[in-house]
């Protein structure tokens, strides 16, 4: 299929006409949704559309490396690639390459001058300005927001680009309320020419329109999300909860012995997928069922500096080759996981030990939901954002799911891993 066919098949087609066109230049839309449900994933996918359409793109990660992007472009081209039976697909790929360049904050914050700043690297590297700029992670509730988003507004419409941004709603929409838009300030949602709402429904996000340049509709947009990919409504709507497929589910791992190992052992009782990452050389592994082994370039993607390593989890790792390279595969288990689950224990610095505490920190870091199962305590956990909170035991919900956890796993930790997925899925296979 050529290039032209995919764009039009492209369900964000859609949301352009319900949109009266789409966004155009100048204008800010800003995809809403409480973590984990998908917004990043929406934006990514709106990059795609526009390179696929010879519109240059730069994409502003605040707190994402870059390699963590790239790895969600590669993810959804490979998605559209198959979806569609996209021909030269190789061709293809160096088409949209080389119209996007990802920009990085790591220290969390972005203002107006760093948009100039990536927009002079885009000018300097490309050769042209960018015709859609993507923000992905801006604090909308720091002060002086407002200043900025019209900065933003006004340095976009000076190069011609429209800007797409994300923000986190844990609350939700306030339909019918005209005027205004959960979470952001009244003088941020005034500068907002279109909302979109991403609202979890099961293991989908359905999309709502709030503003559509001065109305106010609140109507929904015959679009779903799936696994982090735009979907159409018609073509695999989510069971209700008990009628859901396991085959349709995939555990993401590491193959390492102890929690990992039982999360695997489940899911093949109860017939989910497995995928395990790992690499040449490890000398143990807990499982032989969906290796992948990780190139030395893929283990690269998940490079992390043991400085990062120490300032989040508050210790340093031995230094060990192998250790270092389970490390990066835990980074390829939680990037494309929807949701995380692990067993293991709390520190009193709210952090998990091990390697455990990786897989919770690149979730926590992503916004991704993750549960734990502290053995200490026998119960539940569920990170807020802020702390960890007591839960009533929780059930699988997302496609792509992380199974984390101690290598010295308990009785406890051992049962809590089949009580979760009986939970999910019903009785075993075997």
């Amino acid at each position: 299929m050529i290039r032209k066919e995919a764009i039009l098949q492209s369900p964000l087609r859609i949301l352009d006409r319900s949109i009266r066109g789409g966004l155009g230049k100048g204008h800010l839309g800003v995809i809403m949704a409480p973590a984990g449900v998908g917004k990043s994933a929406c934006l990514v996918q709106i990059g795609l559309d526009a390179l696929l359409r010879d519109r240059p793109v730069l994409h502003v990660a605040v707190g994402q490396s870059v390699e963590h992007v790239a790895a969600r472009y590669e993810a959804h081209f490979d998605d559209l690639a198959e979806r569609v039976d996209l021909a030269d697909r190789r061709g293809v790929h160096e088409f949209v390459d080389r119209r996007r360049l990802i920009w990085s904050s790591m220290d969390g914050t972005f203002g107006a001058e760093g948009l100039d700043e990536a927009l002079s690297a885009f000018q300097a590297h490309l050769g042209v300005g960018p015709s859609t700029i993507l923000v992905d992670g801006f604090g909308w509730e720091e002060p002086g927001a407002a200043a900025t988003v019209g900065a933003i507004k006004a340095s976009a419409a000076r190069v011609g680009a429209e800007v797409w941004m994300t923000a986190r709603d844990a609350r939700g929409p306030e339909l019918g309320r005209a005027s205004r838009i959960a979470p952001l300030a009244d003088d941020c949602a005034a500068l907002v020419d279109v909302g979109v709402f991403l609202e979890p429904h099961g293991r989908h996000a359905r999309l709502t329109l709030v503003k559509d340049f001065e109305r106010f509709p609140v109507t929904d947009v015959p679009l779903v999300i799936e696994g982090g990919t735009l979907r159409l409504p018609g073509d695999d709507e989510a069971p209700p909860p008990g009628e859901r497929s396991p085959e349709s589910f995939t555990l993401l791992a590491s193959a390492s012995p102890g929690a990992e190992e039982e999360f695997g052992a489940c899911a093949e009782r109860w017939g989910v997928g497995e995928v395990n990452f790992t690499f040449a050389g490890r000398h143990e592994t807990g499982r032989t069922r969906g290796l992948f082994e990780l190139s030395e370039d893929e283990l690269r993607v998940g490079e992390v500096s043991a400085a990062y390593v120490k300032a989040h989890l508050h210790r340093a790792f031995p230094e060990s080759p192998e250790l270092r390279r389970v490390l990066q595969a835990t980074w390829h288990q939680v990037s494309s996981a929807g949701e995380v689950f692990a067993v293991g224990a709390v520190n009193p610095d709210k952090t998990a030990p091990g390697v455990t505490g990786w897989a919770v920190e690149l979730a926590r870091h992503w916004g991704k939901p993750v549960h734990l199962f502290d053995e200490e305590r026998k119960g539940w956990l569920r990170w807020d954002e802020r702390d960890w909170a007591a839960e009533e035991p929780p059930a699988i919900t997302r496609e792509r799911f992380a199974g984390a956890g101690t290598r010295s796993l308990s009785d406890d930790g051992r049962a809590a891993i089949r009580a979760l997925f009986e939970r999910s899925f019903g009785a075993s296979r075997s």
